[in-house]
């Protein structure tokens, strides 16, 4: 089972509201992770609605670590309880850490007014004392425990057996520069998906292809890169990097677009990949148009879901 971890930006929370209907048909292979990160809840909004309305089960984590709602999970308490009233599938997930006040996060979990599947916790660190996680189950079922594998113990997650636990890693390396990404514009992202149930696992955890650090900033770029993920022969997934030729400078962004957008639409062609995200990109290519760098990002991960989901 697939376990996307999206930060709750505007066009990763757009990409899982249009692949809201193609999440419902495979509703037993994923369950999204979002953390909200911004004040603002329109987008958020219409998402959760969206996944309400296909019966798309999710983990909406209730204190962000980065962003505009850390130390506030009273507005997400109010938003859920607005926007999904009597549905129930969905897990709200706490982060939990050797930073992280436990008992804080119990208090929380107590003031809960409304109906829900039940827990998740996402392990960024080993908890010092497990016990305290444990207490959490007098209030609602433990449905998750999310293990983040580069920040525990190669062990730490059998703390947890007879719980189905998740792992969590990030594949994306991301470079200082988009133009870097030319230095190695193919490169191994994860098998993850091949092997999570032999190592003992529910299912299994990405950023997908945004990566784990968080940034408010926005600048115009040098280059422009556009990163589509792939299977090889044995159905791993590779990454490709289509990075723009024309970097000297931070003008014509449109114009770097172009040429990394005819870069895609050549290899894909040639190598007869295709997704719903694809025939977007063959579209804008046709078009001409550059959409912004946002609705770019929209569209790689609309396409690295659907290519997992149509892996396992």
């Amino acid at each position: 089972m697939y376990f996307p971890f999206l930060r709750g930006k505007q066009f990763e929370l757009i990409a899982l509201r249009e692949l809201s209907n193609f999440l419902s048909s495979k509703s037993d292979k994923i369950s999204p992770i979002i953390e909200p990160v911004k004040d603002s809840f329109t987008t958020l909004r219409s998402t959760l609605e969206a996944l309400r309305d296909a019966d798309v089960n999710f983990n909406l984590i209730v204190n962000p670590i980065v962003g505009d709602l850390t130390n506030n999970c009273d507005d997400i308490y109010d938003l859920i309880k607005d926007v999904l009233d009597d549905y129930t599938n969905f897990q709200i997930a706490f982060y939990v850490n050797d930073t992280k006040n436990i008992g804080e996060s119990l208090r929380l979990a107590k003031k809960i007014d409304f109906d829900f599947n039940g827990f998740s916790f996402i392990h960024t660190s080993q908890v010092p004392n497990l016990s305290d996680v444990k207490k959490f189950d007098g209030t609602k079922e433990t449905v998750y425990h999310i293990i983040d594998l580069s920040k525990t113990s190669r062990r730490y997650h059998r703390n947890f057996v007879g719980s189905r636990y998740i792992s969590l890693e990030n594949h994306f390396l991301i470079q200082d520069r988009n133009s870097d990404y030319a230095i190695t514009p193919d490169e191994f992202f994860s098998e993850e998906h091949l092997f999570y149930t032999t190592d003992g696992f529910s299912g299994f955890s990405d950023y997908l292809t945004v990566g784990d650090s968080f940034s408010e900033a926005g600048f115009a770029p040098y280059a422009v890169a556009i990163h589509l993920t792939y299977p090889d022969k044995d159905n791993k997934i590779r990454i490709h990097h289509f990075v723009s030729n024309s970097n000297e400078d931070t003008t014509d962004v449109a114009g770097k677009f172009a040429e990394s957008l005819e870069k895609l639409v050549n290899w894909v062609n040639k190598n007869k990949f295709t997704s719903e995200a694809i025939e977007e990109f063959k579209e804008l290519h046709r078009d001409g148009h550059f959409p912004g760098l946002g609705y770019v990002k929209k569209l790689s991960i609309k396409h690295h879901i659907e290519l997992v989901l149509n892996l396992i």
